[in-house]
């Protein structure tokens, strides 16, 4: 069996070793320590290996919180103490930055973090019966594999959530066509459960009455999945209240469907939108630019300072629900709405929304590529708050704002949104 001393952590995750002039990238080896690996994928410059015993420990390898670590594919870092784990995500967006954008922020941020546990408030759980053992499963994938784990429970899925495992498990077992139910979608909202069941067949009236005592028992919402996300509809009970999260800080409720996109750690969004909040300094008077704003999650903070804000997103539905809160909040005067397809906007087509005085930018994994090329180079905003869920895309955009547009990188640092995991959320302010 091959051995590797491992020099680092990659994007994913994984060490970082080289053998033989070959760069090996080793999952659950950590930075420090000398481990036999084996391979599962071998190219003529990396191999892609797992560690099959560690010879020498890192001081910061612990033992994961879950019994499942290591089959299933939800989380990859449980081996990793918790504080080296954000230490770690740090360090790649510090490496991004540099190396692909040739920036050094001026000020690196505390990290945001919270608890490592019970944090996941949105989940798709695959299920899955196993016709030879007469069984059912119920959770995420294996490693590598499209074979759903062996679960009874999930250590960063809210305690209540992950009880639910194998009472859905029985459930489905009990169902008309239980090879017919792919998945149970999960969105928790303050103290309520949702679940959302995906039917590919119509459900008989047992398993409606299976669905109605189970949500009865467990203090559940259904809703039902027939097709795509718009056949989406609460089943029972019929009288459950919208789902909904809040930011006390702002006295902001936001409320939005089970499938609609938020945040899944609501802990660290709210000190996530706290930190945006206060890098931007939305001033009454100012007018304000929200774009790829979502149902409003940093739009009605802005409005709530006292400042016009203008929310873009492509979602047509998302559009509506962030105006419906702003309704909902108060803060209808001080919102503006339009529908408008971000990675395709141009000079003419940002201009079109008139003057900014600041720009929160929030885009999915993608990056805001079109959007900042599509910056004055003189005049506009004066200051920019970036939020980013990709350190590639943030550093190849900040490179544009910083070397074409003119404006200086002030600050840059992460929020661990998904602890346990390789996922790096981060935050970074532009000047003028």
């Amino acid at each position: 069996m091959p051995t590797a001393a491992i020099e680092s952590l990659d994007n994913e995750g994984r060490g970082v070793a080289h053998v033989e002039g070959k760069v090996i990238f080793i999952e659950g080896a950590l930075p420090g320590e000398i481990v036999e690996y084996s391979s599962f994928k071998k190219k003529p410059s990396y191999e892609q290996a797992s560690v099959s015993r560690v010879i020498r420990a890192s001081s910061q390898r612990v033992t994961p919180g879950c019994p499942h670590f290591g089959v299933c594919g939800g989380c990859s870092m449980q081996h990793l103490n918790v504080f080296a784990q954000t230490a770690a995500k740090q360090r790649v967006l510090e490496d991004a930055l540099w190396h692909l954008g040739r920036l050094k922020p001026e000020q690196l941020y505390p990290p945001i973090s919270g608890s490592g546990w019970g944090y996941r408030h949105r989940a798709r759980l695959s299920v899955k019966l196993v016709a030879k053992k007469g069984s059912v499963l119920v959770g995420f994938h294996e490693k590598r594999s499209s074979f759903v784990a062996v679960m009874d429970s999930c250590a960063v899925l809210p305690p209540a959530v992950s009880a639910l495992i194998p009472h859905m498990k029985l459930l489905v077992a009990g169902m008309s066509t239980p090879d017919r139910l792919p998945q149970v979608e999960v969105s928790v909202g303050g103290e309520q459960i949702v679940l959302v069941l995906r039917h590919l067949d119509a459900l008989t009236s047992g398993d409606e009455d299976r669905l109605r005592r189970f949500a009865d028992t467990h203090g559940v919402v259904w809703y039902l999945q027939s097709k795509g996300p718009d056949t989406v509809a609460l089943f029972h009970p019929v009288d459950a209240p919208p789902l909904a999260y809040t930011l006390p800080d702002f006295g902001v409720e936001l409320r939005f469907r089970p499938t609609e996109f938020t945040q899944v750690n609501h802990g660290v969004n709210r000190v996530l939108v706290r930190r945006a909040m206060a890098l931007l300094k939305p001033q009454a008077g100012e007018r304000i630019g929200d774009l790829f704003c979502g149902l409003g999650n940093f739009t009605l903070p802005i409005a709530r300072s006292g400042a016009k804000v203008v929310g873009i997103e492509g979602s047509e539905a998302l559009v509506r629900r962030a105006r419906e809160n702003a309704e909902l909040n108060g803060l209808a005067a001080r919102c503006e709405f339009g529908v408008a397809n971000l990675f395709e906007a141009t000079e003419e087509s940002l201009a079109a929304l008139g003057c900014f005085d600041k720009l929160l930018i929030d885009p999915p994994r993608d990056g805001a590529l079109a959007v900042v090329k599509a910056l004055p180079a003189e005049g506009g905003p004066q200051r920019i708050v970036y939020v980013s869920c990709s350190p590639a895309t943030l550093a190849r955009d900040a490179a544009i704002l910083v070397n074409e547009k003119g404006y200086a990188l002030r600050g840059a640092g992460i929020a661990s949104m998904f602890p346990h995991t390789s996922h790096v959320e981060s935050i970074a302010l532009f000047e003028r």
